[in-house]
């Protein structure tokens, strides 16, 4: 005859005091408290398991899991047991599920992805990366299984930035959803990539290229140069830019020690060394690849009157109050404004670059490889860069920096196009001589 169990009470339960070795007081069906030596008091569940070996389970310290909850916890494994389940084994499973769930969320694999692309990155962009992520897609998204995301739940952070009229943010943060999404796929955690479906569903904003002025205007815009009573340094800035068409924190931030006067040539690092407080000092040519940039007669011209000024220092370019600085970034938009220039409608210092670029072209003498590695413009065509990335072409594009400076002499006296100062006879003065076939 079974022996019957009186069923526990929470004072009982309370009052049990710690003894030399373990014992227990049963409550029954299988779920008892054993009290240690040590005062720890633990319920246990004893049961059979459904293969027909004995079971035991652990449930909880009382009297953080009071007698209630022991019971019903109790109640579980019971209904478990009819259904031919063992509750430890089923217990186990919902762990591994809700780890797998935690792992797969979108806030985890986007770390994930992102931890795998910073090691490519720069720095401060991985960091923007992130903190963009952590404020306008973590907040809806993060702790969503990244296998129940639909494309109108990956919608809805890119519609919210699109409302605060932040669209170039929309389409990043579209960027980065597409991505995740795609290494999701590649992983096995979904099958098809939904973000791909967000294309084209925020707005957009047309692209606003820089100003510049039609190389008719360049004889104008040379004589208001030289007529230009601002700071000195600040007027060979303005032309240095014109002359070798170079962005704006390429010369900003350059330094004395990377000009070859012997080898007329400018190597422009990748990445420059800090300047303390001076927020992007370090950048360096545009692709992180050192540029090297030809120089011409003109241009070393220009940075010999520069280096009467700042030849001392490091920056060539140093800004109005202290010469471990640089100038200003509006430095030269400022001068070009006091000229007279709109710098949002008709020419800006980026704006030199489409200049120089339009006469090049225009002229008919240099091949596209030769212009597109001047203007440090990155191929993106991934096979044709595995080639030629290496080649500088830096013999044409000397002779071509040097054809650009001397355009820009004759544009002083009588505007020529490009392709009438390119096809000049050689007894005409132009100075740059262009071999063709016989």
């Amino acid at each position: 005859m079974a022996r019957t169990v009186t069923p526990l009470t929470d004072p009982k339960c309370q009052a049990a005091r710690p003894k030399e070795k373990d014992y227990t007081l049963f409550d029954g069906q299988g779920l008892f408290l054993l009290v240690k030596p040590t005062g720890v008091k633990t319920w246990r569940f004893k049961y059979t398991k459904p293969n027909g070996r004995p079971g035991l389970a652990t449930f909880g310290n009382y009297p953080s899991l009071g007698l209630k909850a022991a019971r019903e916890r109790r109640a579980e494994a019971l209904e478990l047991l009819a259904q031919g389940q063992d509750p430890i084994e089923q217990a186990r499973q919902a762990k591994a599920e809700a780890s797998a769930t935690a792992a797969n969320t979108f806030e985890a694999q986007a770390r994930e992805w992102h931890a795998a692309c910073a090691l490519k990155w720069k720095p401060g962009h991985a960091a923007t990366v992130l903190r963009r992520m952590e404020q306008h897609l973590f907040p809806l998204l993060g702790g969503h299984p990244i296998a129940e995301l639909k494309a109108r739940d990956l919608l809805a952070p890119l519609k919210l930035a699109e409302q605060r009229d932040t669209l170039e943010l929309a389409s990043r943060l579209r960027q980065y959803v597409t991505a995740i999404m795609r290494r999701a796929v590649q992983h096995g955690l979904i099958e098809t990539n939904p973000a791909n479906d967000l294309q084209g569903a925020t707005a957009t904003r047309k692209a606003a290229h820089r100003p510049a002025l039609p190389l008719e205007r360049l004889a104008e815009l040379l004589a208001r140069l030289d007529a230009y009573n601002g700071r000195a340094l600040t007027r060979l800035a303005v032309m240095l830019t014109l002359q070798v068409f170079i962005r704006s924190s390429e010369l900003r931030f350059s330094r004395w020690e990377e000009i070859d006067f012997e080898r007329a040539l400018w190597t422009i690092p990748g990445e420059r060394q800090p300047i303390e407080g001076v927020k992007h000092a370090t950048r360096g040519a545009k692709m992180s690849t050192p540029h090297l940039v030809p120089l011409s007669r003109q241009a070393l011209a220009t940075l010999g009157a520069a280096h009467q000024l700042t030849g001392r220092f490091d920056l060539i370019f140093i800004g109005d109050h202290q010469h471990w600085k640089p100038m200003s970034e509006n430095t030269v938009n400022a001068a070009l404004r006091r000229m007279g220039y709109d710098t949002k409608t008709e020419v800006c210092g980026h704006g030199f670059r489409a200049m120089a670029c339009s006469a090049l072209i225009e002229s008919g003498l240099w091949s596209r490889d030769a212009v597109e590695r001047q203007m440090s413009h990155q191929e993106r065509n991934g096979v044709r860069a595995a080639y030629i990335h290496k080649a500088e072409h830096l013999d044409e594009r000397r002779l071509m920096c040097q054809w650009w400076a001397d355009y820009l002499d004759a544009c002083r006296q009588q505007y020529l196009t490009p392709y009438e100062f390119a096809n000049r006879s050689q007894d005409a003065g132009n100075v740059v001589t262009i071999r063709r076939p016989a």
